[in-house]
């Protein structure tokens, strides 16, 4: 049994981006990279390039529409870009695809997919998916709030396909509601997924009740301490019913309070206390199996101090 963590990314997570001054940038992974090196910590990563996901792996996720018109826009801004056309083309308003986004997100996906499949291997013992663009917010059918195809979504339907495990969990620590991902697994009770998200904020989102979805939404300025009693509340025991054989985490450091993308105020601190919890759970019912995939995080130095934080963990370094 591997026992590092794996640590996934490829360069097309750079090529994608949104114009300039666009919070979801490249620099969000330079950061994580220059904290890993300058703290030594990537030394005790398995170090991996991903490989682009299949479209019938994204399709376990999404519908192939969606698929084909996300690979439209971007295959299309060649053209218009050869005749001096936009460099961009809009999916919503904070959403746009360049000519690069394509091939990113099929190996951000893919990441996850690799990451997964090292994992069930014991190849390593579980993962980090430092990837762009992000997914949790990506519907079965809509690219929304810089996501356009759910990578945690597709690796955890992947995994039980796969694999044939019967019972996967998904934890989403974001600012932001995952609705995307909640759209793509509400009803699969073989999938649960626990979240905490400031409320109200973005997305406007019906949130939604189900026996497989454990939604705690918190008003702003919730601090870290009582995003603590609320997962020992709320999500611990919904994690220890259902015994999941592995876990994946929507990854996202937009909670800390040095980001101003929202207004919760959790520390480092808290996301090494998450992780280790989540490890735990992992650990007692999945072997240890997890892959965490990157979603926000948009203060860069706050950013990166967290990854580093949660890697800690997962490497138990």
């Amino acid at each position: 049994m591997g026992q590092a963590t794996g640590y996934f990314t490829h360069p097309d997570c750079w090529r994608h981006e949104m114009g300039a001054g666009h919070p979801e940038c490249p620099e969000r992974l330079d950061a994580i990279q220059d904290r890993l090196l300058i703290t030594g910590l990537d030394a005790a990563l398995d170090q991996r390039e991903a490989t682009p996901a299949s479209l019938a792996d994204l399709e376990l996720a999404h519908g192939r529409m969606h698929l084909a018109s996300l690979r439209g826009l971007s295959d299309g801004l060649r053209d218009e870009i050869t005749a001096g056309g936009p460099q961009h083309a809009q999916v919503d308003p904070d959403t746009s695809i360049n000519i690069h986004s394509w091939d990113a997100i099929l190996v951000a996906a893919g990441a996850a997919i690799d990451a997964t499949d090292a994992v069930m291997a014991g190849e390593i013992a579980n993962a980090f998916c430092a990837v762009r663009p992000p997914g949790h917010h990506a519907t079965r059918n809509q690219a929304m709030g810089f996501c356009f195809v759910n990578n945690v979504a597709v690796a955890a339907k992947y995994a039980l396909s796969r694999y044939g495990l019967q019972r996967v969990a998904i934890i989403d620590f974001d600012v932001h509601h995952g609705n995307g991902t909640e759209d793509i697994v509400q009803g699969d009770e073989r999938i649960l997924m626990c979240s905490f998200y400031q409320h109200p904020f973005y997305p406007v989102w019906d949130h939604a009740r189900g026996p497989n979805l454990v939604n705690v939404p918190v008003p702003a300025y919730t601090k870290g301490v009582a995003v603590r009693e609320l997962v020992d509340s709320d999500w611990i025991p919904r994690l220890e019913q259902h015994r999941p054989e592995m876990v994946f985490i929507s990854a996202g450091f937009d909670a800390h309070r040095e980001d101003d993308m929202g207004q919760l105020a959790l520390v480092e601190q808290d996301y090494t206390w998450l992780t280790q919890r989540i490890k735990d759970i992992a650990v007692k019912h999945a072997q240890g199996r997890i892959v965490s995939c990157l979603e926000g995080g948009y203060a860069l130095s706050a950013l990166a101090r967290s990854v580093e934080a949660h890697l800690r963990v997962l490497a138990d370094v």
